[in-house]
């Protein structure tokens, strides 16, 4: 399990809008805060403020208006504040009601400021404007008609535009400022995501090898083990039904020495594996020698233990001296030799098994590995994972090699070509 990852906002969520809130996927969008909640009670009071100025007196315009706007201006400016709580979900719809009521109510004004600084922090830029222009060219319209007395028509001009061009900016600047931060948070949690998906594919990755080494180091061991004491478990029953001849203590030391020895290589080998995978190079590194790892020269021991146990092979090894040849390569070129004596042991036992590695600086190096097809032969008793070819596979190609395998004329046919520079 993953420790959690720490929240990367330094302020409490309460203090953070609905939109930083709950920005992460893993969270429920939250519908408003205790900064929201706060937010809108301050703002609904000072959309309510130019309604509690106007009524100590008349205004200078109220003769040039009908005196019934002046009977409605409280009710209307009083819904038009209250409409102010669903701005956040409704900015659009809100606005439409606020400029309905603004242009019957003067003291509307100031919840016509909010609905501007709403529309300008919760929508795009071009619609910001469209709604402040709504209000704007109506208010100029009636400053340019109907002008305070004592004050210049240029004056109020740059008021009025100045009252609704300071939260439309105001509000467009919030907006900028939080499609930053949500940007930097979905970028930083995607960041966290593909970490943690590279996390998994180098696990799944590291799996892959371990199972890779451990099928290419103990699959030929653990064959050769079984086909022994099968062909000993074998003879004995064919003792004791009286079609064979009694197994001597000779014959069974022989065959338990076999075993021992083929059991205790399979524990060194495993040793190697997990001093490599405990590593994580497959090189060793520098002034450390590492365990051996097996080369060209290994491969006549390689056959003699797979004779050992019956099965008939020919081997010719025509390479130049291979100080030159990395030793990856050549530890390819021995799995190769290995997964195909282990694939003739188990598809086609009692087959003849023919290996040809070839090679030379700058000719590259072919491991050839090639056995009699036996057709309606029945499947081995030692199982396999399906995997080996696959993983010889993935070895060819990290060392810039090829690999071949098929049926070919009556034979199976299993060819490895790797580079050897010169």
């Amino acid at each position: 399990m993953s420790p959690p990852r720490p929240d990367p906002f330094h302020a409490p969520r309460w203090l953070l809008p609905a939109e930083l809130a709950g920005l992460s996927v893993d969270e429920p969008r939250r519908r408003r805060t205790v900064r929201d909640w706060a937010a809108d009670a301050l703002l609904f009071l000072l959309a309510l403020s130019p309604l509690v100025i106007a009524s100590d007196g008349q205004p200078y315009y109220a003769g040039v208006v009908p005196q019934w706007f002046h009977s409605v201006d409280p009710f209307v400016t009083l819904a038009a504040c209250l409409a102010l709580w669903w701005r956040r979900r409704f900015p659009i719809a809100v606005a439409g009601f606020v400029f309905v009521a603004y242009m019957v109510g003067d003291s509307a004004v100031g919840a016509a400021l909010v609905v501007v600084l709403t529309v300008a922090v919760h929508r795009g830029w071009f619609t910001a404007v469209l709604v402040t222009d709504a209000f704007l060219v109506p208010s100029l319209w009636f400053s340019f008609a109907h002008p305070p007395p004592d004050v210049p028509w240029q004056v109020m001009a740059v008021t009025v535009l100045l009252m609704f061009v300071v939260p439309l900016v105001w509000g467009m600047a919030v907006r900028s400022r939080r499609q930053v931060v949500v940007g930097l948070r979905r970028d930083a949690e995607w960041v966290a995501r593909d970490h943690e998906r590279r996390l998994a594919d180098a696990r799944r990755a590291e799996r892959e090898r371990i199972a890779r080494e451990m099928h290419d180091t103990l699959a030929h061991r653990i064959s050769l083990i079984s086909v022994h004491a099968g062909a000993l478990a074998y003879r004995t029953t064919q003792a004791e039904a009286g079609a064979g001849r009694p197994l001597d203590a000779a014959d069974v030391g022989a065959a338990i020495e076999v075993i021992h020895g083929n059991a205790r290589r399979a524990l060194v080998e495993l040793g190697d594996v997990l001093e490599v995978l405990r590593t994580g190079d497959d090189e060793p590194a520098p002034g450390d020698a590492g365990p051996p790892q097996p080369q060209i020269a290994d491969i006549t021991r390689l056959v003699a233990d797979a004779e050992a146990v019956g099965q008939r092979v020919t081997v010719a090894v025509d390479c130049a001296p291979t100080e030159s040849l990395r030793a990856a390569v050549q530890r390819t070129v021995y799995r190769t030799v290995q997964e195909g004596l282990t694939n003739a042991r188990k598809h086609a036992p009692g087959a003849k098994v023919e290996v040809r590695v070839t090679g030379a600086p700058g000719e590259g190096v072919v491991a050839t590995v090639s056995n009699p097809l036996a057709p309606g032969a029945a499947v081995s008793a030692i199982p396999g994972a399906g995997v080996g070819l696959a993983g010889l596979a993935e070895r060819v190609a990290l060392d810039g090699g090829t690999l071949e395998h098929g049926a070919d004329r009556g034979s199976f046919r299993l060819v490895t070509r790797l580079p050897w520079p010169a």
